[in-house]
């Protein structure tokens, strides 16, 4: 999933993602209970919220604002693959499955949403059966089925040339999924055959192959339930229709959100959800300076949870106030470079080989915002996702990059220069000063790369996601982030690595890599019981992966998160890439 976090897409989901080490203080933050912060309340202290809610309050009432500096994806549960929208989006759309509030690892528990249960596997952990809860309601007040969630993942995987942009893995493991053209093309009643509705309470999955992490899978905002009667394709982002304990009072495209109290809504259905705010206000497009003022003064979280600015982060470190209220934490998220393996001299390993030696990544730690922006890369999996192994293929003194190794690289390519193009997001300077200092290093052996910026709103939906755009446009290296769907090898590498998951539009396979054999391991590990084989597995793909050098590992992203103080129940969870679980954050007395 992106972290923008990219399931979750990409970082994208931007990216679901997962985080496991919590821990890493600030330095210099010792005594950072003691400090009180400019209104002269005594704050938490800094990474509280990484262990623990932090201030935990039932108070209901007030305004919860959240500012974003571009436009997601899409507001739609069905078409998106952020990150921070899977977390959100839990407001309005309740998955059949969710992760439970928690601080770190805690917040990598699964339990039960829509459903009133876990998924009960047969047949080898090829069929899954679910149960709803009793007495689930839109906010119109009618009844919520399992047909409904039935529809909503025909709608999500199944229609890719109207909603593209979240991940296919429904399309992928249902049985008959290759031949089923979706609820817009297939006017028939029953859909498809393979999800089974023999009640409104039931919904049976049935998969071409065992599935041992689908639970992880429903979680998903693609099984919110969605009433075909109301579906407009496309359009529908402008009336969702609530199952979660808000809804839309309004919707301005690429302006701003705004949610209010869903009336129907039951508590007594929802064990999760808290109802507190009277109203939540999304700010899209707000400029990113700005966004950081707006936190540190305690009136509002950044949406993205990519942490603060590179000027902001100068002034909390330097500042005991302001460090006592941030949370620094590892994203579960790899930052790193995709080489296109479409765009030509890239479709041959040598010159793929030349990229990985050549890049200072010391560098591009530096320009992300230094260590406490995150670890220097080697493995496609970071450290805190099941599978990895410690590994350094492209091995270089220091990290800074091996310019006499690239070069023969280059030479046994049968090349002596290249010129290519490198893709970055327009609005997030960490990662054009990233490119910018990747683009130095590459020139020091040949290699000339020109900086193209794209929005992230559209990021894989118009351009570095729609391969016939990253081949015409040479683009033969794109800037990505990436965190796991779910916390597991297979969670994290299925959308990025296998050739099943490259899509026309919306793809987060930007090196377009398709072998066979990690698409084969991929299609074996995800049917493994035995979970130690399971992250065997995993560790082969990755160690494959990095010899075809389709990918450069550049850092396993740490989040500096801003933490408001105006606002209650605040967690950072590795659920959703290190951010602020959304899903109960309440609004304090002034």
């Amino acid at each position: 999933m992106e972290g923008k976090a990219p399931i979750m897409r990409r970082s994208a989901l931007a990216a679901i993602a997962a985080i496991g080490s919590v821990s890493l203080l600030l330095a210099g933050c010792s005594k950072a209970d003691d400090n009180k912060n400019e209104n002269g309340t005594k704050s938490a202290g800094a990474n509280a919220a990484t262990k623990g809610v932090v201030n935990a309050s039932d108070k209901k009432g007030g305004t919860l604002t959240y500012e974003l500096s571009d436009v997601p994806d899409s507001f739609d549960p069905g078409n998106t693959y952020y990150a921070y929208m899977y977390n959100i989006s839990r407001l309005y759309a309740r998955p059949l499955m969710t992760f439970q509030p928690g601080a770190g690892e805690k917040g990598n528990t699964l339990v039960p949403d829509l459903a009133a249960g876990k998924g009960v596997p047969s047949d080898g952990g090829k069929t899954w059966t679910y149960k709803l809860r009793a007495g689930l309601k839109y906010e119109d007040g009618s009844p919520i089925t399992s047909k409904d969630v039935k529809y909503a993942v025909e709608r999500s995987n199944f229609a890719r040339d109207v909603l593209s942009l979240g991940p296919n893995y429904f399309q992928q493991f249902l049985a008959g999924g290759d031949k089923y053209k979706g609820p817009y093309k297939d006017k028939g009643a029953k859909g498809l055959s393979s999800i089974v509705t023999p009640d409104d309470t039931t919904i049976v999955f049935h998969l071409k192959q065992a599935f041992q992490e689908f639970d992880y899978l429903v979680a998903a905002p693609q099984t919110a339930p969605v009433p075909q009667a109301k579906d407009t394709g496309v359009d529908y982002i402008k009336h969702i229709v609530s199952s979660g304990s808000y809804k839309f009072q309004s919707y301005q495209d690429g302006r701003q959100a705004v949610l209010v109290r869903n009336p129907n809504w039951d508590a007594k259905t929802d064990p999760l959800r808290k109802q507190l705010p009277d109203k939540i206000v999304v700010k899209l497009k707000v400029n990113p300076e700005t966004i950081d003022q707006d936190v540190l003064a305690g009136d509002a979280i950044d949406l993205a949870g990519t942490g603060v600015q590179a000027s902001t982060q100068a002034k909390v470190l330097t500042d005991a106030d302001k460090k006592a209220n941030t949370d620094n934490t590892y994203g579960g998220r790899l930052v790193y470079l995709a080489i296109n393996t479409k765009v030509a001299p890239f479709d041959k390993v040598e010159c793929r080989k030349a990229v990985q030696y050549a890049i200072d990544k010391v560098s591009v730690q530096t320009a992300e915002g230094g260590p406490i922006r995150g670890d220097v890369a080697s493995t496609v999996l970071p450290p805190d996702i099941p599978g990895y192994e410690k590994s350094d293929v492209y091995a270089s003194q220091g990290n800074k990059g091996d310019a006499a190794k690239a070069k023969q690289q280059l030479k046994a390519c049968g090349k002596s220069s290249i010129t290519t193009n490198i893709a970055a997001r327009s609005d997030r300077q960490p990662e054009i000063d990233a490119a910018t200092a990747i683009i130095a290093s590459l020139k020091k052996v040949g290699i000339n790369a020109s900086l193209k910026q794209y929005p992230s709103g559209k990021y894989f939906t118009d351009y570095v996601g729609v391969p016939k755009f990253s081949e015409k446009q040479n683009l033969g290296l794109i800037m990505m982030q990436w965190g796991a769907d779910w916390p597991s090898g297979y969670g994290f590498l299925q959308q990025i690595l296998n050739g099943k998951a490259i899509s026309q539009s919306g793809n987060t396979n930007l090196s377009q890599y398709d072998d066979k054999s990690v698409n084969e391991l991929l299609g074996k590990a995800i049917g493994t019981q035995d979970l130690n084989a399971r992250n065997s597995l995993y560790t082969q793909i990755d160690k494959k992966t990095m010899d075809d050098a389709v990918l450069v590992p550049l850092t396993y992203f740490k989040v500096l998160l801003g933490r408001p103080q105006n606002y209650t129940n605040l967690v950072s969870t590795a659920a959703f890439s290190g951010q602020y679980d959304y899903l109960n954050i309440g609004v304090a007395s002034k």
